[in-house]
């Protein structure tokens, strides 16, 4: 039997922040440097702590509203790209969540210029819009292959430049403050970072109980759906086959709720995972379906540095293995594959086959059933589970289509319209 959940929030957020910069060297840890940034800032300011910590949390996730790996790198290389959109989708995420929703007019302004303001630099989403934006810049500045001190001056001739426009003169004085100090180039640019702002940082010493992890956990699975219009309910419909499963199976009211988080979280490494491969209209080649394999593999690498989701993880992220051990990416075998994981799989497959791809429609529920029976008859899935989804098969997806549509919904008529329409 599971205790309640508990984590320390700066854990949470950090690893989460992690994720959305997953896979490419050029673009990883952007947004905890650009958060390490505007704390150095918000101190600088003398920031009382409360709205110091809200900069931070917003910073750490600013950039979730850019979906896709691709619009990432381009944001990052200063691509032309319309930068309202993952501002305006940034703000709707935030929104979903009560634990982030302060942030979420900072999130909405921080590609905002100065010079476009009406409104006092001293008005708290000004500021916190402004001293986003300076951090945001600065970090995608630093070129990644070069030592940083030698790029200093460079950098502090291109932030003073953009004085009375692109950023207040009183937020570039605050960067100036932090600027002379080689400590602060040292820690922004280090491989430790995250071990810095764990044990030093924001929220250090705050913890988090199931229903704020649950809301984090809701927020996420839209976030990793919401890459594709093909996948935009898919962590939805695992989740809730996965309750229905675990209410049938006899697990514990505690073991239900961390089964629905796991199944939110199943799909995170998908954030790491192009476009261009997910929405593949063809059979995959040799080299796409090698890169497909990683997100099992990021998603336990991510969720089991957080403390106090290590089941969690394990539930997540081997939905593809496989009883005979033919699974991926970790290769283990029944012994090793608990009750948890083994309902999340067959889960993951049922909600999968049910749905449209880019390469095929949803099938049919004789498909369905045929395929199911077929995994878990060559020893792929667990048979008591399968047997269980199939003789309640009516209930469960009837329930799973039904959260899905919800999920749809909030994509098509909701979210998508907080997209700029094309000029």
């Amino acid at each position: 039997m599971l205790n309640e959940l508990t984590v320390n929030f700066s854990n949470l957020l950090l690893s989460l922040s992690d994720a959305v910069d997953l896979a490419n060297a050029k673009i990883a840890s952007h947004q905890m440097r650009t958060a390490f940034i505007t704390w150095q800032l918000c101190r600088a300011a003398q920031l009382p702590e409360p709205e110091a910590n809200q900069l931070y949390m917003a910073a750490l996730l600013h950039d979730i509203g850019a979906l896709s790996l691709e619009e990432k790198e381009r944001l990052h290389a200063f691509i032309e790209v319309d930068l309202n959109t993952h501002c305006i989708l940034g703000e709707a995420l935030f929104n979903l969540s009560p634990l982030l929703s302060p942030a979420a007019q900072v999130v909405r302004f921080h590609h905002k210029p100065w010079r476009e303001w009406e409104t006092p630099v001293d008005s708290p989403v000004v500021f916190g819009s402004q001293v986003l934006y300076l951090a945001d810049l600065l970090e995608r500045y630093i070129v990644r292959d070069q030592y940083i001190l030698l790029q200093v001056d460079d950098l502090k001739k291109k932030i003073l430049a953009c004085s009375g426009n692109e950023l207040h003169p009183e937020i570039i004085d605050l960067f100036m403050q932090i600027a002379y100090r080689e400590d602060f180039w040292f820690d922004l640019t280090s491989p430790r970072l995250y071990s810095l702002l764990l044990h030093s940082g924001p929220y250090r010493l705050t913890e988090i109980g199931n229903s704020s992890i649950f809301s984090i956990a809701s927020l996420f699975r839209h976030i990793i759906d919401f890459k594709s219009r093909f996948t935009a309910a898919h962590s939805t419909g695992v989740a809730e086959c996965a309750v229905l499963l675990s209410q049938q199976f006899g697990l514990t009211d505690s073991e239900i709720v961390q089964m629905e988080i796991a199944g939110y979280f199943h799909d995170l490494g998908k954030l790491a995972i192009p476009n261009t491969i997910l929405e593949k209209t063809g059979s995959l080649t040799k080299e796409e379906f090698a890169i497909i394999r990683q997100h099992t593999y990021f998603t336990y690498s991510v969720l089991n540095t957080i403390g106090g989701l290590n089941q969690i993880s394990e539930w997540a992220a081997f939905h593809h293995e496989r009883l005979d051990g033919s699974g991926y990416p970790f290769h283990i075998s029944a012994e090793k594959i608990t009750i948890g994981a083994r309902i999340m799989a067959v889960s993951d497959l049922f909600t999968a086959v049910a749905e449209d791809r880019p390469y095929r429609k949803g099938m049919k529920q004789k498909d369905i059933e045929r395929i199911l029976l077929s995994q878990a008859n060559k020893n792929a899935n667990d048979k008591r589970i399968t047997m269980l989804l199939l003789d309640n098969y009516q209930e469960i997806a009837s329930r799973v289509k039904e959260k899905q549509a919800l999920s749809r919904e909030m994509f098509e008529m909701k979210f998508l319209k907080c997209k700029p329409k094309p000029s």
